[in-house]
């Protein structure tokens, strides 16, 4: 655990590392936050859940006696529940250097806070950890939003040709365990929504062996649908952003950045549908998941859409995928300690699964559920497609 938590902060630092210099001033979107209130709220979170939290403490501990941070103000600065998101441009937020040493300073506090803990605190440990797992990855999204240069060192992906359309994984009808069973968090970190596991009864379903490329999607486009975000046409065909420079778009790739609604025009142009959040995980807990992964953020982008093996490729990274399932409940749903991890956003947001090439690898599983608003496109999601019943 101390080795993955100095890994996160590691990677959060080397994401916004080139941008001190400069210390841009991000335009005030709904999807961005601006660059030092979001390292800030990272720190705050581990600070708050590790060395704050009446659970996570040794009882008696003077240490923590007085429960507040070590930043003062903090609480107002980064709490994001209390925090509304437009009041965070115009906040005395720390500087750069300020915003490194509260990174630091809290990292090293529960560094020696988590050698002492009991062993029911250690949730607390792992839920800020993978809290700053998803953070790392919004991050990269908010570069590739804002179209500015990639952390140091990133290169793109290799391009791609062609490939033949793979076709479909046919899976049998029948009733399936879905979700996470209480049992399951003796071996991983369990969020809330993926409790609690039931039955789902499922007919038979054919489910495509790879996503949607860009060279089936450009298809589409050409044939009148929407383009997707960061895409645009070149003297020489569609062109793709990534960051702040343009490739040739790249047929073989995995399509990334299109909607859920973008995903749905696509289905039906090509007399398909989406899966089912359920069709899904259980598509992905018959395939060996992790044999090609496409995570962690080593190819800097999404990769072909291969088919490794003759089973589904990729249904772990490469890109998000989808579902045609709104983001509910399951039954005997009870919110965790984070009470605003997923019940505020119950209803209006939609499932997608499996993450994406800047996900990281200890975050995602084929139960894991992710949840944006299906008008949303900058995340790094793309889709896969079923036959129609």
């Amino acid at each position: 655990m101390q080795a993955a938590l100095t890994d996160a902060r590691e990677y959060t630092r080397r994401c916004y590392a080139h941008l001190e210099a400069s210390d841009p001033v991000f335009p005030q979107r709904a999807t961005v936050n601006p660059a030092r209130w979001e390292l800030g709220h990272i720190a705050w979170f581990q600070e708050y859940w590790c060395q704050r939290h009446g659970t996570a403490m040794r009882p008696g501990d003077p240490a923590h006696a007085g429960r507040t941070s070590r930043l003062r103000g903090a609480d107002a600065l980064f709490d994001s529940s209390n925090v509304p998101h437009d009041t965070r441009w115009s906040l005395p937020l720390p500087d750069w250097r300020g915003t490194n040493r509260y990174l630091d300073d809290t990292l090293d506090a529960t560094l020696e806070a988590l050698s002492g803990a009991k062993d029911d605190a250690r949730y607390f440990f792992e839920l800020a950890l993978l809290h700053e797992d998803m953070h790392g990855e919004a991050l990269v999204m908010t570069l590739q939003s804002l179209g500015l240069p990639p952390p140091d060192g990133w290169t793109p992906p290799a391009a791609s040709a062609g490939s033949a359309d793979p076709g479909d994984l046919d899976i049998p009808g029948g009733t399936y365990a879905v979700g996470s069973r209480d049992d399951d968090a003796r071996t991983r970190f369990v969020f809330d929504n993926e409790l609690r596991s039931h039955d789902a009864r499922l007919a038979p379903f054919a489910i495509a062996r790879a996503c949607v490329t860009e060279g089936a999607f450009a298809a589409f486009v050409d044939d009148g649908g929407p383009l997707p975000a960061y895409w645009r046409r070149g003297a020489g065909g569609y062109e793709v952003r990534w960051f702040d420079r343009w490739r040739p778009l790249s047929p073989a790739h995995a399509v990334q950045h299109v909607s859920a609604h973008q995903a749905q025009a696509y289905c039906a142009w090509a007399n398909r549908r989406l899966p089912t959040e359920a069709e899904w995980e259980v598509a992905a807990a018959r395939e060996h998941v992790d044999r090609e992964a496409n995570l962690d953020g080593r190819q800097r982008g999404p990769v072909a859409a291969s088919t490794g093996g003759g089973g589904a490729s990729h249904m772990l990274g490469n890109v998000w995928e989808w579902t045609a399932s709104p983001f509910a409940p399951y039954p005997g749903f009870s919110a965790g300690p984070y009470t605003d991890y997923s019940q505020p956003w119950f209803g209006d947001h939609h499932v997608m699964r499996g993450g994406s090439w800047a996900t990281r690898s200890r975050l995602v599983h084929a139960r894991m559920r992710n949840f944006y608003r299906p008008e949303r496109s900058d995340m790094f999601v793309g889709f896969r497609t079923c036959a129609l019943r």
